[in-house]
């Protein structure tokens, strides 16, 4: 079992985190347990869910969960990483040895224009997160 325990988190669990987790997962491979939850669970965004289709990762099966139950079932981990500014300044503080981490991204739920217009800024905001999330790694790397 890792001791890399990442738990992404955004409003409402249906794009950003969902995509980052499923990105670190892919990346980061067995050194990372990973979750994504969200402030206000809300069903997954079709935006994320083909733009991830895309590149090779199904997240649509995935099922949006709230970052308050998993903080009230006691889960524990190394790194919650925001990805919005509202689970910035909302989102519990996680008992133990936790670092928060703010990585900021654009919401695919707020783009306007048509599908393939939002489609395109949507991928951006994929390639944004797997960017940052090879320099986070190439700095955990260097870290040790």
């Amino acid at each position: 079992m890792t001791d890399k325990r990442v738990l992404f988190i955004c409003s409402h669990n249906s794009a950003r985190s969902q995509m980052a987790a499923a990105l670190l997962k892919k990346i980061g491979g067995d050194d990372f347990m990973v979750a994504s939850a969200g402030l206000e669970p809300g069903p997954l965004n079709p935006l994320a869910v083909e733009v991830m289709g895309e590149i090779g990762l199904d997240i649509s099966g995935n099922k949006p969960q709230s970052v308050f139950e998993l903080f009230k079932q006691g889960k524990l981990y190394t790194h919650v990483i925001t990805v919005c500014d509202q689970a910035a300044t909302s989102c519990p503080v996680f008992p133990g040895l936790t670092q928060r981490l703010h990585w900021p991204f654009a919401n695919p739920a707020e783009f306007k224009g048509t599908w393939e217009e939002k489609l395109a800024r949507t991928r951006e905001v994929r390639d944004a997160i797997r960017e940052r999330i090879i320099h986070w790694l190439e700095e955990l790397k260097r870290e040790r």
